[in-house]
Parts: C-alpha cells; sequence; structure tokens
C-alpha cells in the first residue's frame, strides 16, 4: 500500500509540474485549455503527446540563428541591410513602394533585405523546376548547397545525385541538408555515397527514437538550392518523381517553384548556413565566394525581391505575419492556392474583412488530398468564408501542392509554406516575395488555368452537406495542430 501511495502522490506532483508548464509556457489560451483538460483526464498519455507536440520552442529558441559571435559585426551588418533596403525601397517603383508595410515589416522581424537587379523565373512543376536545377548545377564553380524536406531515393533524386558527385570530384564544395524524417529514404544508399566523393552532408534535427521524440514535430521544410552564391531556387517542389508529370504517373501533382539570380539568393544563402552551422559538425566562415557583392551580379529584370523565413528559430510566425499584412494590403485581389488550410483565427478574419470590405477573395485547395484529416480540418473552415463571399475552389486535375499568394498586381509569394498552423509555428519555412507586375500576372495566369480544372464550391450545397460529414469536419478540427 505504500508504494502505491508514492506513486499516487508521484503522480500527482508530476501532473501539477506539468499544468504549471503548460499554462507558463503556452500562450495560445485555447491550446493551454486543451493540453490542460489532455493531461488530467488521459494519464501519462496526455503528458507524452504534450511534450511531442506542445512545448512551444519558439519560446525557448530551438537555435541561435546568428553566423557570427561578434555582436559588434553583426549590429553594423543589420545598419547597413537596413540602409540598402531604404535606399531600394526609395528609388523603386510602385509595385514595392506601395507595399512598404510589407517590406518594412520582413525587414524588421527577419532582417531579411529588400534586393533589386534580380532575375526571377516561374517554374510549374516538376518538369519545368529540374531541367532548370540540373544546368544551374552544371554551371556550378565554387559551391552548391542544397536544402531539402523531402529528397527521394528514386530517378530524379538519383539524377541529382549522381550530377553533385560529379560536380563534387571536380572540386565544387558540395553541402547538403537533408529532414531527417521526410528524407529517411536516401540514408542508407545516397548519403554514403555522397559523402564518398568528398560532399558535405547533415541531417537537419536527427531523429534518434521516434516514439517519443518530440523533434519529429519541427521538420524543416524548406527547400532551397544556391549555386555559387548567385542563383537560388525555392519553392513547393521536393526532389521526387512524383513531382514529375510523365506518363508513368498516376496522378498529376501541380507544383509552384522560382529560380532566382541575384542578390536575393543572399537572404537564402544566409539561412543555409545558420542551418547548417546548427546541424552539421564544422561551421562555414563568411567570405565572397559565398556572398558576392552586389555590383558582381548582372540583371534584365531587375526584379524586387525579399525572403522570408520562420520556424521555431525565430521570434515570431513571421511568414503568417507577411501574409497577413499581404492581405490586409490589398485593395482589389488576392488569390491563394495552397494544399493545407488550416489558417487558424487571425488569418481566417483576416479574409473575412477583405472579402466583406469588397476584395474579391479566392482560395484554391485539393479536391484529390493525400490527407484526408488535413481535407476534413480545412473543410471545417469553408462555411464562415463563404459566408463572407470567398469563393473557395475544389482542384480536380489531380493534387495541387503549390504554395502562393497573389494580392492585386504588385504582390507575388511563392514558397514552402502551407496556410497551415503547422507552416506557421512548428515547421523551418521560406518564402520568396515578388514586388513586381509581370511575375504577378503570370502567377495569377496559372492559378486561372488552375481553377478552370476546380469545381467552385456552392454556399447552398455545402450548408446542406450531411450533418455526420460536419461532425467529423469540425473533429478534425481538434487535431489540426498535429496534422
Amino acid at each position: 500500500m505504500n508504494w502505491i501511495l508514492i506513486a499516487q502522490v508521484t503522480y500527482v506532483i508530476l501532473l501539477i509540474f506539468v499544468c504549471f508548464r503548460i499554462i507558463f509556457d503556452t500562450e495560445d489560451t485555447t491550446k493551454t485549455v486543451a493540453y490542460l483538460l489532455l493531461s488530467i483526464f488521459l494519464p501519462i498519455g496526455g503528458m507524452i503527446i504534450y511534450f511531442s507536440f506542445g512545448v512551444n520552442y519558439r519560446k525557448r529558441k530551438m537555435y541561435d540563428k546568428k553566423l557570427m559571435d561578434n555582436e559588434r559585426l553583426q549590429g553594423d551588418l543589420e545598419k547597413e541591410l537596413i540602409k540598402y533596403s531604404k535606399e531600394i525601397l526609395q528609388d523603386g517603383d510602385a509595385a514595392v513602394k506601395s507595399n512598404k508595410k510589407l517590406v518594412n515589416l520582413v525587414l524588421k522581424e527577419n532582417l531579411s533585405p529588400l534586393t533589386n537587379n534580380n532575375d526571377a523565373k516561374l517554374l510549374l512543376n516538376g518538369e519545368n523546376k529540374f531541367p532548370e536545377v540540373i544546368k544551374a548545377i552544371e554551371s556550378a564553380k565554387h559551391h552548391i548547397h542544397v536544402e531539402y524536406y523531402i529528397f527521394q531515393d528514386d530517378t530524379i533524386g538519383n539524377t541529382l545525385v549522381d550530377l553533385l558527385i560529379k560536380k563534387a570530384k571536380e572540386g565544387v564544395k558540395v553541402r547538403f541538408i537533408y529532414d531527417d524524417f521526410g528524407s529517411r529514404s536516401i540514408r542508407e544508399k545516397c548519403i554514403p555515397k555522397l559523402k564518398e566523393a568528398g560532399a558535405e552532408t547533415s541531417p537537419f534535427y536527427e531523429i534518434k527514437f521516434y516514439a517519443l521524440a518530440s523533434r519529429i514535430n519541427y521538420r524543416n521544410h524548406r527547400k532551397i538550392i544556391i549555386v555559387d552564391g548567385k542563383t537560388s531556387f525555392v519553392g513547393g517542389i521536393n526532389v521526387s518523381d512524383k513531382y514529375i508529370n510523365s506518363k508513368n504517373n498516376e496522378l498529376f501533382w501541380r507544383d509552384t517553384h522560382l529560380m532566382i539570380h541575384g542578390p536575393a539568393t543572399w537572404y537564402l544563402q544566409f539561412l543555409f548556413l545558420c542551418d547548417w552551422n546548427f546541424c552539421a559538425e564544422d561551421t562555414v566562415a563568411i567570405n565572397n565566394d559565398l556572398f558576392p557583392k552586389a555590383e558582381t551580379f548582372t540583371s534584365t529584370q531587375d526584379k524586387m525581391v525579399q525572403i522570408t523565413a520562420s520556424g521555431p528559430d525565430s521570434d515570431t510566425p513571421t511568414i503568417l505575419f507577411s501574409i497577413f499584412q499581404a492581405i490586409c494590403l490589398a485593395k482589389k485581389e488576392i488569390l491563394i492556392t495552397t494544399p493545407y488550410f488550416i489558417p487558424g483565427d487571425s488569418l481566417l478574419d483576416a479574409l473575412v474583412i477583405a472579402a466583406k470590405s469588397g476584395v474579391s477573395v479566392k482560395l484554391l485547395v485539393p479536391g484529390i488530398s493525400d490527407s484526408k484529416l488535413a481535407n476534413l480540418a480545412s473543410s471545417s473552415y469553408y462555411n464562415t468564408l463563404l459566408y463572407a463571399g470567398v469563393e473557395i475552389y475544389k482542384y480536380q486535375k489531380g493534387f495541387v501542392h503549390a504554395k502562393t499568394v497573389v494580392v492585386d498586381n504588385e504582390i507575388a509569394i511563392v514558397g514552402t509554406a502551407n496556410m497551415d498552423i503547422r507552416s506557421f509555428d512548428l515547421n523551418f519555412e521560406v518564402n520568396a516575395i515578388v514586388y513586381d507586375e509581370e511575375i504577378n500576372q503570370q502567377l495569377k495566369n496559372a492559378f486561372y488555368e488552375d481553377i478552370s480544372h476546380a469545381d467552385k464550391i456552392d454556399l447552398e450545397t455545402w450548408k446542406n452537406r450531411p450533418t455526420y460529414i460536419q461532425f467529423f469536419e469540425k473533429m478534425a478540427r481538434l487535431f489540426s495542430p498535429l496534422l
């Protein structure tokens, strides 16, 4: 009986500690109540779920993203970047000047400079992305930096691995970061081959114990390639055969990527090196080969580009803030494409307010999804949007995996972040913002082409769907932070 009493007292003390930790560490009231109830009414299991999924790693900073230890040098760099951005903003065209609130937000939150003198090219789907990637890697003279959430051991994956091996043997410095969860298929064969050829590789936040590891919940969802510090790629397309729409693929895969040649590559390089210095055994020193001077870039397009990033390493959910600000700046039209739509209250309110204020808001989501639970959770938000006048389209040609936002004629956002809680709070993500009418129009054209293959949701029909389906949607919404 004494042992039972000791066990009970120990459990109560542990429960009090966990409850105190939840109250102190969780800023969102709804999440706080949910995790408290879970811990109290699901003995042990509720605590395990909280420590696996609920710990506020933004508050507890998973790692320090600074590249340098010299505080004075860091401060001088910040001043120079702010000065550089303000000069470009002052000399910029109407597309960037009318959106200076967004520029300033990203500059302040990310210290990500507004850059000009960029060439930018939209790459729709894997069949258009990978030839450009191969061409860029083949041209590399100094270094190739690769960072991916999903990198598969398949045809395109091995094509890129073989090319990276070839360049490494030629003396080009190859550094490769892969998410240990998303890219687990390359551990046994591809990674040893790269290392043997002289390439440096590192898993990001290595997972050693799957069952209880909270780190499985914090994924590096970024998809970045940097070649010689000048050319870069960012967007939604992972390295996998399923992203290439060949005759062998059963499902059409619709996605969007962006190729950049110009100073916007600087910040993508900065992100990569921060991630590398965190997860790899060695650190990389800054030099002009990694960050070429602005005067070394040549451009025929002079696009204005700014990179925004966030994750458990950032003080604020900057990507959420940037999308929110872009929506608030809209005067005529907002076009959103996302495979996972679980926006949270603030973003939902912003879209409702925009629609009720006379802005045309259109949302494209999958009709065919790779996650039934995520689709159910997304559907639970549609009533509110439809009543506000938002047009919602379900893509039917295949699976739409693109993550893009188009605002009026001036803002085009392409990146890795889905419109969901995981991307805003849990994953390491990166988006590119292009302040340009031409890229905006190209992305707009792609959106309207996509909705020609989509079914528009009718409000009356949607209201009358079976009650049991509405119940399952609301149940799925409860689990949205874990999806």
